[in-house]
């Protein structure tokens, strides 16, 4: 099945909203990636366009069936899969935009800004569990899935009523605090508790 759309969560985990300067539980807001972000080499070539490149963990929901205005209880029929994720931000032309009052794509939308993990079959759905990221053996981020503030149910029906949703769909669930940079030749390992792992080396 080929992915049509990769969505993504931001500030979706407590402590990372806190450390981008917001506070509270506000409505999920959301952002989209191009199928060429998609990244599933072992091999990231650092981006052109950036000296601030960053880091941000996430589980990611993939969808089997489509759907519109759904209902919390019935959004997680539509989910084949989970993996794991890494949403790249090009942190310098982020702040940029944002002083400017300019959309991301520059900052979130290149190509291979999001790494993926093979998708892996619903086992359960996951509602708790670590979800960490390390550099060169050093954990940056440690948090896990119940500090999301939104859901992946919540977050399905609430995309559910903008678009309708289709069976390929990704969803970028949100990172909890601890993003940071990285540097050419950085190993980086992204794991996600009875979820899976992601492996990457920055060229």
């Amino acid at each position: 099945m080929a992915e049509t759309r990769v969505f993504c969560v931001g500030r979706n985990y407590a402590d990372h909203a806190r450390e981008m300067g917001a506070s509270g539980r506000e409505d999920p807001f959301f952002f989209m990636k191009p199928a060429s972000a998609l990244l599933r080499g072992p091999t990231l070539a650092y981006p052109r366009d950036t000296a601030d490149l960053h880091h941000e963990v996430e589980l990611v929901v993939a969808l089997g069936r489509g759907g519109a205005d759904l209902e919390t209880e019935e959004a997680l029929e539509l989910v084949s899969g989970y993996g794991v994720g890494i949403d790249l931000t090009k942190r310098d032309r982020q702040a940029e935009l944002k002083e400017k009052g300019h959309p991301w794509e520059r900052a979130k939308a290149f190509d291979h800004s999001a790494p993926i993990s093979a998708i892996g079959p619903v086992l359960g759905h996951p509602s708790e569990g670590f979800i960490r990221l390390s550099v060169n053996g050093t954990v940056r981020q440690n948090g896990d899935l119940s500090q999301m503030i939104w859901k992946p149910s919540e977050i399905i029906a609430a995309l559910s009523r903008i678009w309708t949703l289709q069976p390929g769909d990704l969803i970028f669930t949100g990172t909890p605090a601890g993003v940071g940079p990285l540097q050419r030749g950085d190993a980086v390992l992204a794991e996600i508790e009875r979820v899976g792992r992601l492996e990457l080396r920055v060229a």
